[in-house]
């Protein structure tokens, strides 16, 4: 398990003030946050830009040293023991970077794993395994130039493998992507997570993928964790109301003052009725479903569709982000 505890980073900065002086300004980029990853885990840290998370990434990764706080992966105090536990993590980033292109895709990862101390005989056998469950064991002699994006990206998922680490650190792994190729890679995700019993904490600004792979998010704004839960949770932190929508292929007057009615007694309903496609949308806090059905029963009214619209994720980040 992978613990934060009261995790603080705080840069001084250096304000020029006339030609000779200079003032120093605190920076808290992260502000004493507290989460945990469970082992088979896939975590989402979500926030808008500037919300702590790359700072975040870089202490649990051993780049950076908290200011305050701690951090503890599998009993071991990470900030104290960082080369210890050095074997147990890996970071894996969207884009290009990490990898050489002048290299082919096995040489590559036969240099992170010598930068591991991983012996020779140990290091062939596992690059072996690592081509064939991220599909480039036929491409593994060729130069990374000729890749492709998609050939790159998992690469570099290969690469965070490669010292066979319990924890990954994926900061937008399908950056740039098209939608097969992400696909593709969230599959490999998935079964990093789940048949490799790897623990996976995601960043990502595309909340479909979001909420595909994530058990848990923790929502981060200005330094500081300001709310979290599975999925379906947070995206219902972001409704302030339910949406119920109805298309007939008729209208019946009798049926639409009976809805009015329905509506005025409850506050804060709204119903925007488009006659011209036939299509009711009812906005209100109660759920109008049962009551709306009913009123489709008795009238013996044919429709095209009924549905309640789905709390989105994103919605709720918004949301939660101007509150904070």
């Amino acid at each position: 398990m992978l613990i934060a505890e009261n995790l603080k980073k705080v840069y001084v900065q250096k304000t020029k003030k006339g030609f000779f002086k200079a003032e120093k300004s605190r920076v808290e980029a992260v502000r004493g946050i507290n989460f945990r990853i469970n082992e088979g885990q896939i975590v989402g840290l979500l926030g808008i830009n500037g919300a702590g998370k790359t700072t975040t990434i870089k202490m649990l990764s051993t780049l950076l040293t908290p200011t305050e706080g701690r951090i503890t992966i599998d009993g071991i105090d990470a900030v104290k023991n960082s080369a210890e536990v050095k074997n147990k993590i890996n970071m894996v980033a969207g884009g290009e970077r990490m990898i050489y292109w002048r290299l082919t895709g096995r040489e590559n990862l036969w240099y992170y794993g010598q930068l591991y101390n991983i012996e020779d005989k140990e290091l062939d056998r596992r690059i072996d395994y690592l081509m064939e469950l991220v599909g480039l064991k036929e491409s593994q002699d060729i130069p990374v130039e000729r890749y492709s994006k998609g050939m790159k990206q998992r690469l570099q998922i290969a690469r965070g493998l490669i010292n066979n680490p319990s924890y990954i650190f994926m900061d937008e792994p399908t950056l740039g992507l098209d939608a097969a190729i992400a696909k593709e890679l969230r599959e490999h995700v998935k079964r990093i997570a789940y048949s490799e019993g790897k623990s996976i904490l995601l960043t990502s600004h595309y909340m479909p993928e979001v909420e595909e792979l994530c058990q848990y998010i923790y929502i981060m704004d200005k330094g500081l964790i300001i709310a979290e839960g599975t999925p379906k949770q947070l995206a219902l932190m972001g409704m302030e109301e339910k949406t119920l929508c109805m298309e007939t292929y008729i209208m019946n007057t009798k049926l639409n003052e009976e809805i009015f009615k329905i509506c005025s007694g409850i506050e804060g309903c709204n119903i925007e009725l488009d006659e011209k496609n036939m299509l009711y949308t009812f906005k209100s806090k109660a759920d109008l479903s049962n009551e709306i059905a009913s009123l489709l029963i008795k009238h013996k009214m044919p429709i095209k569709s009924f549905y309640t619209k789905e709390p989105k994720l994103e919605d709720a980040i918004i949301k939660l982000s101007k509150g904070a």
